[in-house]
């Protein structure tokens, strides 16, 4: 009679934990930052847009509350230019909301005062206090998932010295990769940049500077651009199941533990 017992509660514990596997997976998935409408711009500032030279923005531009976008042409957008208009407005309040989820994450690892340059990080969300240094090369390893999710939370700058890269271990790109500046952000000459820049004050890219995967977005200020690229180099497939594939699998999952109590109960 005890054995039957402990086998019972045993089965029943395996069953219960069953039915929190589709929940959990998705867990994983569930701290992203959401851009809302500021995800279809590559560049989008609070004051001001300037380019000077040939730069190549992969999708929209826009300013809000400021009206001014100039250097465009010779400057190209391959979307549309929202220069001070509803469009833009809804945009700037989307940014704010995912700037502030951004910094409101609770941070894995405290890299205050030390350089990004050389280092190696897995999906999670990094807190420099202060300003933020890359010299050299950040390598950002994915555990294979091309949607991971990485933050840097940065109390005041984010600085990258000339011919600085942020690369991934596979050949995927991540979109999910969020960079929450407190002040401005500037990307030295010919910096090859990922990720979105989620800038309180300003944004400034020096010449040849591109971000790859990724964007230039200032909630206060300007963004300032010299013969850049930015966005349309997003790639790799998504490893996250489609929602209806997630709901079938839960269900699927609740039917074979309830099996399994109602086989126990007979």
């Amino acid at each position: 009679m005890l054995r039957n017992h402990v086998k019972y509660n045993g089965v029943r514990r395996l069953a219960f934990a069953i039915l929190l596997f589709p929940l959990l997976t998705l867990s994983v998935y569930a701290d992203s930052i959401n851009l809302g409408t500021a995800g279809s711009f590559e560049v989008l500032a609070g004051s001001t847009v300037t380019n000077t030279g040939s730069s190549v923005i992969a999708g929209n531009v826009g300013v809000w509350p400021g009206t001014a976008v100039t250097g465009f042409p010779p400057g190209i957008a391959g979307g549309t230019i929202h220069a001070g208009d509803a469009v833009a407005k809804t945009a700037q309040a989307d940014l704010t909301t995912a700037y502030n989820a951004a910094a409101g994450l609770a941070p894995t690892l405290t890299l205050t005062g030390q350089d990004l340059g050389g280092m190696t990080l897995t999906p999670g969300v990094y807190l420099f206090a202060s300003s933020a240094q890359l010299t050299g090369t950040l390598t950002l390893n994915d555990l294979g998932n091309p949607n991971a999710l990485f933050v840097f939370q940065i109390g005041s700058t984010l600085t990258t010295a000339s011919n600085s890269a942020v690369v991934f271990t596979s050949s995927l790109t991540d979109k999910n990769v969020y960079w929450q500046v407190g002040s401005s952000a500037t990307l030295g000459t010919t910096t090859v940049f990922a990720g979105n820049i989620l800038a309180l004050t300003s944004i400034t890219l020096n010449n040849g500077a591109s971000i790859g995967c990724g964007s230039a977005l200032a909630i206060n200020g300007a963004v300032t651009l010299n013969n850049n690229v930015i966005g349309g180099g997003c790639g790799g497939v998504s490893s996250v199941p489609e929602p209806g594939t997630m709901s079938l699998m839960g269900s699927g999952l609740a039917i074979l533990a309830g099996g399994v109590l109602r086989t126990l109960r007979s």
